[in-house]
Formats: C-alpha cells, structure tokens, sequence
C-alpha cells in the first residue's frame, strides 16, 4: 500500500473525546503515522509481532495492522481512549489487540516497537518509561521525539543503537486552551532504533 493511501485510510481514525493535558494526548496526525509506518514496512519491520506504546484511540496500531503486521497490540492508560481505539478497528475492519496498561507494566515481546511518546512538555522526564519499555519488550523501535533530542536518546537507550533517524513536522491542531493556533507544526524526529547486535538489520 503505497504512503499516501495508508494516510487517507488514517484520516478515518478517530481522535480523542476528552484529550488529558497531563498524558500530552496529543493524536498522531495521520501524515506523520503515515510516513513513520511505510519508512518501518519498507525496512521489512511490520511483518511479525507489533506493540504500540501509548497507543491513544488506535492510530499507529490500527495502521501497522492494515501493512500486514501479523499481531498488533496496542498499550494505553487510558480506559476511554482504548474503547475509542476498539471502535476504530472495528471501523477499518483490522483486528488489533488493545490492553489497559501502565506503559511501565507491559510485558511480552514484539519483533516491533512503534510509538508517538509524550515529549515532555507538561511533564519532563514523561517520555523514558516508553523508551525504557520499548528498549525490554522490541528488537526493533520506531518512535518520535522533539527536535533536538537526539544526543539524549542516543545515550539513554545504550546499548542499543539508532540505525537511522530524520526530521519531520508534526501538525498539532488546536487541543487545549493555550494553543493559539489552529494548527501549529513543530519540528520532530523519527528515530529507527535496534539492539546493537541488530543494527545491521
């Protein structure tokens, strides 16, 4: 399925009722978890197993699942973004496996790690307890962080390695009431993360 197909598909996937401030809930536009699932199915990485970290109402594990993952699990704190998430698959017509979980809670492994994780902005630190799941769970992880945070990630997921990484922008539409545009884009990157005896992967 070709990029811009996967992202009108996207489009359908509902967002947030109540978005919390404090979890940054934030969707994923359907843009960027476009570009971000067809750079992983291009490097042969939504074959197997799939984990969504912080899923939200389902965007990245609904999209993996539809690139022909094998099984999707999709983790979330939240009871009424998972019940949002549920109806998005059904609505799609893919089945993805969501759990209630803390994100420090999950168990298990995926061959593949996807995830939009809070950057931080309303709580610093929000974003290591993904990265430290993603790091004990996947052999592979896709995740997207503000700019400039390369040298933090670098060293807070050794030994693991980034294999490859790029900007990108992320259109964030008015959410909450100190956002003064209806749509503001911020600088983001996307990082392709590997155990270092999988870097040549």
């Amino acid at each position: 399925m070709k990029q811009r197909k996967l992202e009108i598909l996207l489009e359908k996937v509902r967002s947030f009722d109540s978005p919390d401030v404090t979890l940054e809930q934030y969707s994923t536009p359907s843009v960027l978890a476009a570009e971000l699932l067809h750079f992983a199915f291009m490097k042969g990485d939504l074959d197997d197993t799939v984990y969504d970290l912080g899923c939200g109402t389902g965007m990245l594990a609904i999209g993996a699942k539809v690139l022909g993952a094998k099984r999707v699990v999709g983790f979330d704190s939240d009871p009424a973004a998972l019940d949002i998430a549920r109806e998005n698959a059904e609505k799609l017509g893919v089945e993805v496996e969501f759990e209630c979980l803390d994100i420090r809670q999950v168990r298990g492994h995926a061959h593949t790690v996807v995830m939009n994780p809070p950057f931080g902005a309303q709580v610093k630190g929000s974003d290591r307890p993904f990265l430290s799941t993603a790091m004990k769970v996947g052999d592979v992880t896709y995740s997207i962080h503000n700019s400039g945070s390369l040298a933090f990630v670098k060293k807070f997921i050794e030994p693991a390695v980034i294999t490859e990484w790029y900007n990108t922008g992320f259109p964030i539409k008015r959410t909450f009431k100190f956002h003064k545009k209806d749509v503001e884009r911020i600088e983001v990157e996307i990082y392709r993360i590997t155990k270092e005896n999988d870097q040549d992967n």
